[in-house]
């Protein structure tokens, strides 16, 4: 499996991928259809120009995309210092077989060791998705508060999301 900085070329591939992951509902919030040309360009140019995107390709068919890791910066002033916006996608095909955590992984050590300019990495989780933020927490992100109601699910309930942070060791806060 290669795994590599993400290209804008890639758009078709990394949206067939967010498509299966939202059509099994195994992570991100998004439906299928609001996964649209438009949501993908938009965070890879955000991510190539402020933050960071990481894919990996499928081991037989190097056009397909299997696992998708991105963040970029708010685009704010004081937010610079900030990777926000965090999604990881899986293809379902491919979960539980460690590749989350591995493009997790590779995305942390870029930011530690060639983003001095980056002190923190955000995300948010669905308060029902416990093996996410188990995993999370295993790889330094904390826990930073509570957005009680924030989600309705397809059951029209509502649950929390679980804002996380993680420092970059790396970073020199002044």
């Amino acid at each position: 499996m290669y795994i590599r900085t993400a290209e804008l070329t890639d758009l078709a591939a990394i949206k067939k991928l967010y498509q299966a992951v939202a059509l099994a509902g195994t992570g991100i919030a998004r439906l299928e259809h609001e996964v649209t040309d438009e949501y993908i360009h938009n965070f890879i140019t955000r991510s190539l120009s402020s933050g960071l995107i990481i894919v990996a390709e499928h081991p037989e068919n190097k056009n397909e995309i299997v696992a998708e890791i991105h963040a970029y910066k708010p685009g704010i002033k004081v937010f610079d210092h900030v990777l926000s916006e965090l999604t990881i996608a899986v293809h379902p095909d491919f979960q539980g077989k460690k590749l989350g955590r591995t493009i997790f992984t590779i995305f942390l050590e870029e930011v530690g060791l060639h983003r001095p300019d980056i002190g923190k990495v955000e995300l948010i989780a669905r308060e029902s998705n416990t093996k996410a933020i188990a995993l999370y927490q295993s790889m330094g992100f904390r826990i930073e508060g509570r957005l009680e109601m924030r989600l309705k699910t397809a059951d029209g309930l509502y649950e929390a999301d679980i804002p996380m942070g993680w420092q970059n060791p790396n970073f020199e806060f002044d």
